[in-house]
């Protein structure tokens, strides 16, 4: 029984729910004396790996998470979204979601939700209690309301997202104490919403652990020189997450889930660079740098994470393809890509997606023809322009992966097992007791 118990009683069911962006459940299980609380909370409840979204990108996934459904419904694929009809590219934002998002449903529900820090979330709901929106909004001033949240994370010194341009150094001594930094902030944030007692769902998101496995993942897998700041880290990240559970009554169910794995990266692919090299792609000049710079004869180009869409007559601008020839050039850009290999001779796709196997519903008009998941060790880049090498590296030595993200729900009624990202809204819902349409999302409740 939590220290807030005395405060309620018979007000029904609540979740709190703590994103730890990008933590695979094999560090989890590998590490019990680092993550006492998960691994408490899994022996007490339920908890495991499952399996992420296609793509595996932190802008899809959210959306994803936080509505059960696919990129064809939420209408967000990845960091970078084609306009339709238009070689134009824009970011997607909260207001490019078109799904229903958790809060949504409980506010309709005429329940309170307080969500901070949730990617592609800015602006802010205002028809929500509170919200501070996350990765990719500008800063605090604008991305939280009411005004007294913002207030208060003012005076906190609260911050959106780590300063990850510090991880490019070598020495990362700094960029360590800057994810310090930001996650004790983070904390005492979701510390004080937590004990404010009023909400029926709180949702928070830790995004500084996908930030500190994309600088020190190598130095946790190899042994590096930065393996126990590493652990130290994460040994901070599992402390106050039992802090927070301290805190919750027995009416809350605590959950902690990841939106994709992480594994350690060997190899940038540059996709562009490899459609060109081999007769995909070309571009009107010499100087070339975005998506509208590519030649009328292109068959097919990419967008990140692993993204390739055929040049389609009627779709595209200029598009080269006929429709008639759809089905065709796509399973011979499906081949070449199953056919490509690293500069280990290991093949870069671990699968390649159709469009129709991964998205459907009413905002699949921009979906990717294809999506690849790649073989661990090999990251999916696709800048435009241009260059000589196909495989580089960078400084980041930690990617994502599709499978392996984790998932701890602190009720002994549930079960993880053969579970995806899609399953969790519904598993959100059904413990608040909310009644809502099963048919409405992709995955299934697992409590």
């Amino acid at each position: 029984m939590g220290l807030f118990d005395r405060l309620r009683g018979g007000d029904g069911p609540r979740v709190a729910f703590f994103g730890i962006d990008g933590v695979p459940y094999s560090l989890v299980a590998d590490n019990p004396d680092t993550f006492e609380t998960l691994n408490a909370i899994e022996a007490a409840g339920a908890g495991g790996a499952i399996d992420s979204i296609v793509p595996p990108e932190s802008s899809a996934c959210w959306p994803a998470l936080t509505t059960g459904v696919n990129p064809g419904e939420t209408g967000v694929y990845g960091f970078q979204d084609r306009e339709v009809d238009s070689y134009d590219t824009y970011v997607p934002m909260g207001r490019d979601v078109r799904a229903t998002r958790l809060w949504d449903r409980v506010d309709d529900a005429g329940r309170e939700a307080t969500v901070m820090n949730v990617p592609v979330t800015f602006p802010p709901d205002r028809e929500v209690q509170r919200m501070v929106s996350g990765f990719l909004s500008p800063g605090v001033e604008e991305a939280a309301y009411p005004d007294d949240l913002r207030e208060t994370l003012e005076d906190l010194e609260y911050r959106i997202d780590v300063n990850a341009k510090l991880g490019h150094d070598d020495d990362k001594s700094e960029f360590i104490e800057d994810a310090h930094e930001t996650l004790d902030a983070r904390f005492e944030a979701f510390k004080r919403h937590i004990q404010r007692d009023d909400w029926d769902l709180f949702f928070g998101v830790f995004m500084t652990t996908d930030r500190v496995n994309h600088f020190l993942f190598e130095h946790y897998t190899r042994n590096g020189e930065y393996r126990e700041e590493f652990l130290e880290f994460y040994a901070k990240v599992d402390h106050y997450l039992g802090e927070l559970r301290d805190m919750l009554d027995e009416e809350t169910t605590m959950i902690v889930a990841s939106d994709h794995g992480f594994t350690t990266l060997e190899h940038e692919v540059k996709c562009n660079v490899w459609l060109e090299r081999n007769g995909w792609l070309s571009y009107e000049g010499d100087d070339h740098d975005s998506l509208g710079d590519i030649g009328a004869d292109t068959r097919a180009y990419s967008l990140i994470p692993g993204r390739f869409y055929v040049n389609l007559e009627g779709r595209e601008p200029r598009g080269a393809v006929p429709q008639e020839e759809y089905e065709a050039v796509r399973e011979e850009l499906k081949a070449d890509l199953e056919a490509m290999e690293g500069p280990d001779g290991r093949p870069v796709a671990d699968r390649v997606v159709t469009k129709e196997a991964a998205f459907r519903g009413d905002h699949d008009d921009i979906a990717p023809d294809l999506v690849v998941v790649p073989n661990h060790g090999f990251d999916l880049k696709s800048g435009f322009k241009g260059g000589d090498d196909v495989f580089a590296t960078g400084p980041r030595n930690g990617m994502h992966s599709f499978d392996d993200a984790c998932l701890f729900v602190d009720d002994e009624g549930t079960r993880v097992g053969d579970a995806d990202l899609y399953d969790i809204a519904p598993t959100v819902l059904d413990l608040l007791e909310l009644e809502v349409d099963r048919t409405a999302f992709d995955g299934a409740s697992l409590a």
